[in-house]
């Protein structure tokens, strides 16, 4: 092997969980692709258009909040879809610092022609699952989009978690600390008194031996 070069396991990328959802997405992505071909929207154009086509006017924070595409790539894709007469801008109503972006009567065609392509390929993706399992990967999904939509979310969570945690670890250590000090006090007793203690026990036997005979 080459000096520098490092060579990657296959099974390291296998366990990784950001790795498999890019593979995943990819996948979507090709099915999306086959089913609109390639003169059509692409993915996230269909997805710009679809937020934009829920408000009369978005601007592009609202579109970032829709749509969860990062600021500067969705200023590059709002600027192409406007080039293409997808979208039109305009002075927004809301915030007169701000423009919005609103769906021209080509992007409004363009949206109900993708809308089939886009529900085939989704399809095709949740074919690839056996029946039982495709609700539970629509849940998962939903799970992290909605952590996604509010980070603040996951923090509560792992915060709820760890204070959970630290009270059954607090139990548990209050349950080991019971039974070494049993123990200890158990194995601090006078010879004699555990001695005395071993009689009685046989004594009572004895004795309930006797009444029951």
């Amino acid at each position: 092997m080459a000096k520098g070069k490092v060579k990657i396991s296959g099974d390291a990328l296998s366990g990784s969980v950001t790795h498999l959802l890019h593979r995943a997405l990819q996948l979507a992505l090709d099915f999306h692709t086959d089913a609109v071909g390639p003169a059509a929207i692409t993915q996230r154009q269909y997805t710009v258009l679809t937020a934009a086509s829920a408000g009369d006017g978005m601007t592009q924070n609202d579109l970032v909040r829709a749509t969860g595409i990062d600021r500067s790539t969705l200023a590059d894709l709002v600027a192409r879809m406007l080039a293409k007469g997808l979208l039109v801008r305009e002075r927004s109503t809301t915030d007169a610092r701000a423009n919005s972006v609103r769906l021209s009567e080509v992007g409004r065609q363009a949206l109900d022609h993708g809308a089939k392509p886009a529900a085939d390929a989704d399809a095709r993706l949740l074919a690839v699952l056996s029946p039982k399992k495709r609700e539970a990967f629509l849940k998962t999904l939903t799970a992290l989009a909605a952590v996604a939509d509010d980070p603040a979310a996951i923090k509560a969570k792992n915060k709820s978690v760890k204070t959970v945690e630290k009270a059954k670890g607090g139990k548990a250590r209050s349950r080991d600390d019971g039974a070494t000090k049993a123990a200890k006090a158990k194995a601090d007793k006078p010879a004699k008194t555990v001695e005395a203690e071993k009689k009685q026990k046989k004594q009572k036997k004895k004795s309930k031996d006797l009444i029951d005979a």
